[in-house]
C-alpha cells in the first residue's frame, strides 16, 4: 500500500480555523449555546478519537469569534457496527445548537448512526461537520462544514494521524 498526504498538519489546522469561520458566521444572530460533539471510535484506519481531537480545534478556533458558550463533548460508537452509543455526558438538547463532529465521512453511516441520540430531544439545529469527505454516499448525509473533498477509488482509505497534537491526513491506496 502506498499513503498519498492530502492534508499536513499545518493545511489541517488552516483548514479547522476556515470551518470555525463559517460556523461562527452561520451562528452569527443565534444566542443559544453551542454543543460540539466529538466523534470516538476508529474506523479502519482511524486514530480512536479523532473527531475529539477535531472537535476541540475547532471550539479553540470558534471561542474568538462568538460569545455564545461552546461546551465540547464525546459521543462513542463502533464505526463498523454502531449499535450501542453513548455520550459523555448527558445533555438536555431541547432547543439547542448541535455540531457533530468526525475525522472522515465516506458512506454517511456513521454520521447517520451518530444523531440516533438526539432523535429524543427538540435541537434548535444539528449540524455535521468532517475534516475529510470521500465521494462514495450510500447514506443520505451530506456534512455542513467540510475540511477538504477527495475522489477516492473505493478501495482507499483514508488515514487521520495526530503527532503531538497535530492533525494530518493521507490516503491508503493499493496501487
Amino acid at each position: 500500500m502506498q499513503n498519498k498526504t492530502i492534508l499536513t498538519a499545518e493545511v489541517s489546522e488552516e483548514k479547522f480555523h476556515r470551518m470555525a469561520l463559517e460556523v461562527a458566521e452561520n451562528l452569527s444572530e443565534d444566542n443559544t449555546e453551542l454543543i460540539i460533539i466529538g466523534i470516538e471510535g476508529a474506523g479502519k484506519f482511524g486514530i480512536e478519537g479523532a473527531g475529539n481531537l477535531i472537535a476541540a480545534k475547532v471550539a479553540t478556533h470558534l471561542k474568538k469569534y462568538i460569545s455564545i458558550p461552546v461546551k465540547t463533548i464525546s459521543l462513542h460508537l463502533d464505526k463498523q457496527k454502531p449499535a450501542v452509543i453513548t455520550l459523555s455526558e448527558e445533555i438536555n438538547f431541547d432547543d439547542k445548537n448541535v455540531l457533530l463532529v468526525d475525522d472522515v465521512s465516506n458512506s454517511g453511516k456513521t454520521l447517520m448512526y451518530a444523531l440516533k441520540p438526539f432523535m429524543q430531544y427538540h435541537p434548535k439545529r444539528i449540524q455535521t461537520l468532517v475534516l475529510v469527505e470521500r465521494m462514495h454516499k450510500q447514506f443520505p448525509i451530506k456534512p455542513d462544514y467540510v475540511g477538504y473533498s477527495v475522489a477516492t477509488a473505493p478501495d482507499d482509505y483514508v488515514q487521520v494521524e495526530e503527532v503531538n497534537g497535530n492533525i494530518s491526513a493521507s490516503i491508503a491506496s493499493g496501487e
